[in-house]
Order: structure tokens, then sequence, then C-alpha cells
């Protein structure tokens, strides 16, 4: 199956440790520095996430693992067609100072544009977990990175 795969690196010393990288994946407060200020939700297992980017509609995720040692993963619930039923997988783990996030997005059902989209754009949103994790300020949605006449 086609899937949607980046991984960064994060500064872990003082500025990323795992677990700030943790909580700013795995908390809707979190999430809302980086990926979209309109993000709703309760961190546990079995909990929805809801995720809003004004006119452009947004997703609901229902949360499939929350391990503070490192690993998130989402299921998408609701949102675009082609996005129900993706899982959204985040692996983390220290190598030489640095936090490293390992994030994949699977499941796409076929390779249409909209995967295409969402790679480049993921890999934006992935430059502000960095930001947000280093230094407590991301670009999260209104205020991210357009990429296109989708967003």
């Amino acid at each position: 199956m086609p899937g949607v795969a980046r991984q960064a690196g994060l500064c872990g010393h003082a500025l990323a440790p795992l677990d700030d990288v943790y909580r700013a994946i795995a908390t809707p407060e979190g999430i809302a520095g980086w990926w979209t200020t309109d993000t709703t939700g309760k961190s546990e297992v079995g909990g929805q996430l809801a995720f809003r980017f004004g006119d452009v509609g947004g997703f609901d995720m229902e949360i499939l693992e929350l391990d503070p040692v490192g690993r998130v993963r989402w299921r998408v619930t609701d949102g675009p067609a082609e996005w129900i039923g993706t899982e959204i997988d985040w692996s983390l783990s220290r190598r030489d100072g640095y936090t490293i996030v390992l994030f994949k997005h699977e499941g796409w059902r076929e390779p249409v544009e909209f995967m295409h989209h969402c790679s480049t754009k993921w890999a934006t949103f992935l430059m502000s977990l960095k930001d947000f994790a280093e230094t407590g300020r991301g670009r999260p949605a209104p205020d991210d990175v357009r990429i296109s006449d989708w967003h």
C-alpha cells in the first residue's frame, strides 16, 4: 500500500528531550502548537482527536497507541475520503543527543495527487514540530507554510 514517510531529527539536549517531543505529539495542547491551533479531544487510547483547518476542513482520529517511551498512533475516522482508514504513526527514539521522530502516514488506497500534496505538507508540519520542540514556537495552521492552491 502506498504511504507517506518522513523522518526528522530534533535536537534532544535541553531544547527537545524525548518527553517534550512526546507531549507535543500526544496531547491536544502540544499538537495545537505545531499542526493546527484548532485541535480538540482527550489524550487517551480509544479517545478521539479533532483537527480543523478553517474552510479547508479537517480530520477526526482515534488514538490507537500512546506510549511515553516512544510511540503514538492514530487512525483517521473522518475527513477526506482518501484519509479515512489511514494510520499515522510516530516512533520516537534518542540517538547522539537527538530525539529522532520517525513519522509514517500509511494505508492510502492509491497514490492520488492528494497523497503527494499531503507528503509535502507533512514535511512542512514536521519542521513546525521541530521548531515547536526546540523553541516553543511552531507554525501551526492557520499560520502554516502554504504550498499550493489547496493549502
